[in-house]
């Protein structure tokens, strides 16, 4: 398994904050992979416009 890259406390409150929803352990680590999977393109995106530092714009939003 790999690290937790959210904070697990600000999810689930913004869950229960938003819909009164609990939030299961599986969905932070769902939600990491989502989170590696966007890092990973938005580094190539990077890489290709020859730069060493990932900007928000490296990210599709």
């Amino acid at each position: 398994m790999s690290e937790t890259l959210v904070v697990v406390s600000k999810v689930k409150k913004h869950i229960k904050d938003k819909a009164g929803m609990n939030t299961s352990a599986t969905a932070m680590d769902a939600l990491t992979k989502i989170v590696e999977r966007e890092c990973s393109k938005a580094i190539e995106n990077a890489r290709s416009d020859g730069r060493k530092t990932v900007m928000d714009r490296d990210f599709e939003i």
